[in-house]
This record gives structure tokens, sequence and C-alpha cells, in this order.
């Protein structure tokens, strides 16, 4: 081979290795889309958008994720609501109500997180083999009213006949962030408390967890990827990325160890002990709190509403359409 001809092989390849390192550098250092995220408290029922956030699922998406925790569904709902926030993971009843309500900014589901209610009844006295007899006459600590766990426990009382206030005493005004610190303090005979907090109580024999809500209730989603009408029609592009980094998230919960699961999302409960979390992690993949897609189905929303009506926050004639409150999409479509 002439010099000339090893000379011009030469310059092609090095044009050709110049071009992929501009290619892979284009690829890199392309901007993330930022996105605001609201989660309704810190909970292991979260556990696959740990998942997604520290595993990288959501940066392989493209999009770049601020985490707050609004202390409940009625702030996530604000924050939606006032602009402060573009995705937030609250109860699906908070749709339902605001689609009934005068404003003029209505929201939708688009994704599924949890399968059912993640929170665990709580008792002072460790029992066996429980009977929810034992709860009559006795105080027991829920949420705000006409919230999700609200209205999922009272659906559990009812499975086993009993109603608030004729049978139960039912304590539902403290403040997310004091409950435990009420429950310390010896405020209520029983209480539902998710996960972590369960955990941590049976841990310091504070208290026993005796039945799980979301087994008594069965199947229905419990929160929900929530987003604006109007930030769903300018960035589907975001709400597909989001939602195909949550299935992923889904299966890789369902796949890994309980103990690698726990090593994973470690880094969102600071101080605590990785073996608390990780009995944590089994105890909801015990009783499937996580969803293993994130489609809402027309079953779920047409049975939350039975349970909405029975509570009595919602009427029969206010029932919602599903279409009108969740967008399938994004779920169908992930890639």
């Amino acid at each position: 081979m002439s010099l000339r001809s090893k000379a011009a092989r030469l310059m092609i390849l090095a044009f050709t290795l110049c071009s992929t390192v501009v290619s892979v550098q284009a690829q890199g250092t392309r901007p993330l889309i930022k996105v605001r995220y609201e989660e309704a408290i810190r909970s292991l029922m979260y556990v696959p958008v740990y998942i997604a956030l520290s595993k990288g699922f959501l940066k392989d998406e493209g999009l770049d994720v601020s985490m707050k925790t609004s202390q409940g569904t009625d702030k996530g709902m604000a924050a939606l609501l006032s602009g402060s926030a573009d995705i937030v993971l609250i109860g699906p009843e908070a749709t339902i109500y605001v689609q009934k309500s005068e404003s003029t900014l209505k929201t939708k589901m688009f994704a599924g997180n949890t399968a059912t209610d993640g929170y665990f009844l709580v008792s002072r006295k460790k029992a066996d083999n429980f009977d929810w007899n034992s709860l009559k006459g006795k105080q027991i600590m829920t949420w705000r009213p006409g919230s999700a766990p609200d209205i999922f426990f009272a659906t559990a009382l009812r499975r086993h006949s009993l109603e608030a206030p004729r049978d139960v005493d039912i304590v539902s005004n403290v403040a997310p962030v004091a409950r435990m610190g009420a429950w310390l303090s010896g405020q209520a005979d029983y209480g539902i408390f998710p996960e972590p907090n369960a955990s941590m109580l049976e841990k310091d024999g504070k208290g026993f967890v005796v039945a799980s809500v979301g087994h008594e209730v069965g199947p229905v989603d419990y929160t929900v990827f929530t987003a604006t009408d109007a930030y769903i029609e300018k960035n589907p592009a975001i709400l597909q990325a989001w939602t195909n980094a949550m299935a992923r998230a889904q299966k890789y919960a369902r796949a890994t160890s309980s103990e690698q699961v726990a090593k994973d999302i470690a880094q969102f409960f600071p101080g605590m002990d990785i073996a608390l979390i990780q009995s944590s992690v089994e105890r909801n993949r015990k009783f499937g709190i996580w969803k293993s897609t994130p489609l809402i189905e027309p079953a779920a929303i047409e049975k939350l509403q039975d349970m909405l009506v029975q509570s009595g926050v919602l009427t029969d004639a206010a029932r919602v359409k599903y279409e009108d409150v969740v967008v399938t999409k994004f779920a169908k479509n992930v890639k």
C-alpha cells in the first residue's frame, strides 16, 4: 500500500473517531428537562419512586427531578393548582374532588404507584389473633376527613360491620408530622401508620401491627401521579418519560431482593437502620402494596367512588366519568 493510500485511510479513521466523540459528547451534554415533583408523605409505600431516582431511571429518560414532601394529599394538590409543582403523588380522591369543584383548573391522574392502601393498623398491645370487634369503644387515630387513609380505613371498618362514631371514636385532627409524637405521648388506643413508621414502633415496643388496611379493602389505586390538564397537554413527552421510568422501577421492585431494594433506597431514609428498611420493604411486598403496572383501571376508580359515597363525602349524583379524571395513553404506551 502506498504512503498516500495509508495517509488517506488514517485521515478517514481520524475523522470517523472524531465524529463519534462529538456525537457522544452532544448526547451526553444534552440538557435534562427539569421537573418539580412532590410526594404526599415520605413513606416506603413509594419505593418505586425512590428506585427510579436512585437508580437513575428518570435521568435515563431525560428528566432532572427535584423532590419535596407535601405532608398530605391536600397540600400536594394545592401545590399543583398553585403552579409550584409539576407532578404530584397523591390520593386519587383529590382529583375527583377538584373535578367536582368550581376551580377552572382541573387535574388528571396519569399513572398509578400503589395498588392499595399501604397503612397498617397498630395496637398498643400485642394481639396474635386480632379480632376487629375488639375496636368497639376504642379511640383510633386516622387521618384528615375525606383523605385516602380515612376513606380506606372507614371501608375496612364497614367490612367488619363497624361504623364511626357509633362503634369507634375516630381521631382525625392530628397533622401528619405530629402523628408519631401524638402516639408516643399516649393518644389513642389504635392508629394507622405506613411503613417505616409501623416497623419503627414495633422495634421500640411502642406499637404492634395487627392488620393491613389494604388487605381488608382489596385492590384500589391508593396513590397516583397527577398533573394539571394544562401541563399534560403541553408536556406529553415528559409524562411519557415519567411513566416509562416508573414502569421500569415497578418491575425492578418486584424482581429484586428486599435486601438490595433497601440498599437502593436507604438514602431517602437517613439515619434509619438498613435492617428496618428491609423488613418494611418485605411487609409492603407481602401485602402487595406496589402496583405491577402504572395503568389505572376503570374498575379501581369505580370502586373508589363507591367508597367515597359510602363514607358520605360524595353523592351518587356527583360521580365522575373515568375518562374525565384519568389519562391512560402514557401507561398504555410504556416502552
